[in-house]
């Protein structure tokens, strides 16, 4: 199939699951994860109706920036962000999901404050508590909220989440429950520059669910551009 018909076809699903839980379909964008995919796979995919782009590497962001491949989209940064390179993102990007540490907040606050800008982030939160990803832990979201006034050039969107790769459909269920209920906490509370919009939380296997319990954006990469190649 082409990218235009899996786009259609997904379209076709995120339709179906927001109707089940009582929702606007509408409410949900569809996030093209372009990682490892050239800039006219890209402008397929924008062509085709995708909400906007979602890029891993810094190094592939960059040159489809010069490429000019995201005309007609957003583009995200979705991957890991170290602070070394958050100079090529910052002001590059329309938001940055993938915020998963203090350390790293702080360096994109500095370089927002330089260039003179709003940065829209999310905070990654490592929802199961994996050791080998990244993120905050759950528990850490509403004190490190408590003072994002210290980061006087950030706006706080949402979360995002990547749960522990699934066997079984419905197994990561109960990520996105947790996930869906810490949005809940946050919104009970007000913060300076905290809306918490975007729950950016679902992927080619599992975007169905993670919308029942409340996703208002799926990463899609494989079920639109075919599996990648390393």
């Amino acid at each position: 199939m082409s990218i235009a018909e899996n786009v259609a076809h997904i379209r076709e699903e995120m339709a179906l699951a927001p109707r089940a839980a009582g929702r606007n379909p509408e409410e949900i964008q569809l996030c093209a994860a372009t990682k490892m995919n050239d800039a006219d796979a890209v402008r397929q995919a924008i062509a085709a109706g995708v909400d906007c782009c979602g890029e891993n590497r810094v190094q592939e962001l960059t040159a489809k920036l010069r490429e000019d491949a995201y005309r007609g989209a957003p583009v995200h940064f979705i991957g890991h962000l170290q602070t070394n390179k958050v100079r090529q993102v910052v002001g590059k990007v329309d938001l940055i999901q993938s915020v998963d540490s203090e350390h790293l907040l702080r360096a994109i606050d500095l370089e927002a404050g330089k260039q003179h800008i709003y940065q829209n982030i999310l905070f990654e939160v490592n929802i199961g508590q994996e050791a080998s990803k990244s993120g905050f832990q759950s528990r850490d979201i509403l004190p490190l909220l408590e003072k994002i006034g210290e980061f006087p050039n950030i706006c706080v969107k949402g979360l995002m989440a990547i749960p522990p790769i699934s066997q079984n459909v419905g197994d990561n269920v109960k990520f996105f429950q947790k996930m869906s209920e810490l949005c809940v906490d946050i919104r009970r509370k007000k913060y300076d520059n905290v809306t918490v919009d975007c729950l950016s939380m679902g992927m080619s296997g599992d975007f169905a669910d993670a919308i029942l319990w409340g996703s208002t954006m799926i990463r899609v990469g494989t079920a639109i551009f075919g599996a990648r190649t390393y």
